[in-house]
């Protein structure tokens, strides 16, 4: 099998932090966030990673100029996730092994989930595995929903899950390992049916699903990876748990 690949979404600005500095590149720790993502993806064995970039692509390129196996696609249009990864589309081309997909603004991102999910896919192939986590509080988050023998089924966003579905405590935190070839073929069917005209990865899953692929979720993530950044106080709250956690502190 091939090593596998990952595709980090980097291009958003990020307009709830306040700043013209693109969101990836907001420090914590001493660093902009994205390098602690890439950190992770190394070290999980990842051979290739290829950064969609997007707002001020200039400024995140120069930021990771001094790093190996990073090759860069833009998306001069942020047109959702889903877009995001189809703008990597050339690049992944040829490429028959694994492919991570994740987001660029999530430093508490950990290598050892990474490689729990390559594991997994190792000894029971799947064309889709979702890294998930049982969350106290799922507010506002999407839930995984399963069938009654457990089996994945969907990703419900909060504003469209019912009250039973809201009580879901399993929550999809975008770290996605997709087949690499079944991924392309999905991307191409990925349509922007929705409210804001914007294509998304989480409608991947489906698209396999509906072919008749083996898709699953598993619960694999440590609880610091629930941790996101979207406002300045959140990149606060991240930066206080990385501290807690031993995270080097780099000037």
């Amino acid at each position: 099998m091939n090593a596998p690949v990952a595709v980090v979404l980097a291009a958003g600005k990020g307009t709830r932090m306040k700043s013209e500095l693109p969101k990836v590149l907001f420090p914590v720790c001493g660093r902009p966030m994205i390098h602690f993502v890439l950190d992770a993806l190394q070290r999980a064995g990842v051979a290739r990673i290829i950064v969609v970039v997007g707002y001020r692509a200039d400024a995140v390129r120069a930021e990771l100029a001094g790093r190996t196996n990073v090759e860069f696609v833009d998306q001069t249009e942020q047109l959702g996730t889903g877009h995001a990864v189809q703008m990597a589309r050339p690049a992944l081309e040829g490429h028959t092994g694994p492919v991570f997909v994740v987001a660029g603004d999530s430093p508490l991102l950990q290598d050892a989930s990474l490689k729990k999910l390559l594991t997994h896919n190792t000894e029971h192939p799947h064309s889709a595995l979702l890294g998930t986590l049982l969350k106290d509080d799922p507010t506002g988050l999407g839930r995984i929903v399963r069938d009654s023998a457990g089996k994945f089924t969907a990703i419900r966003e909060h504003k469209d899950a019912s009250e039973e579905e809201r009580q879901i405590r399993e929550v999809n935190m975008s770290t996605y390992l997709f087949d690499g070839p079944e991924l392309l073929k999905a991307l191409d069917q990925l349509g922007n049916n929705n409210a804001q005209g914007e294509y998304y990865i989480t409608d991947v899953p489906a698209i396999m699903l509906a072919a008749g692929l083996t898709v699953d979720a598993l619960p694999v993530l440590a609880e610091c990876e629930s941790l996101s950044i979207n406002t300045l106080d959140e990149l606060g709250l991240v930066e206080a748990k990385m501290a807690a956690l031993g995270y080097p502190l780099n000037a």
